[in-house]
């Protein structure tokens, strides 16, 4: 819908559920169970794991294993951002997986792409 207009990029964060911390047996059901990296590599190798797994269109980055972009971001578990095109944040989602609402994402790229025209 915007695909055009925006710049979407997914960025894999640290894992939610691994199976040396917080699981879920859908996870194990699914064959999605993997270990907490400990490398900046490992991390990539799941991030591209997880781009493959879920077909996705756009591209994907990882944070390093020293978390530093979730840091900052507050993105655990998931989270939706709009960046302007001059750096600003446009719009912070709220937490997922109940704040993820993709919806309202949707209203402040209109938003900011009539700005834009404006």
């Amino acid at each position: 819908m915007y695909a055009d207009r925006v710049h979407f990029l997914a960025v894999y964060i640290r894992e939610a559920h691994p199976e040396d911390g917080w699981i879920i047996a859908e996870n194990r059901r699914s064959g999605l169970s993997v270990r907490d990296p400990t490398t900046d590599e490992e991390r990539g190798t799941l991030a591209s794991m997880c781009a493959v797994n879920l077909k996705l269109d756009m591209p994907m980055v990882f944070d390093r294993v020293d978390n530093a972009v979730a840091s900052a971001y507050g993105g655990w578990p998931d989270r939706l951002y709009l960046v302007s095109r001059d750096g600003r944040i446009a719009f912070q989602g709220g937490e997922g997986p109940f704040g993820f609402k993709p919806e309202e994402l949707g209203r402040a790229i209109e938003r900011e792409l009539e700005g834009l025209a404006e």
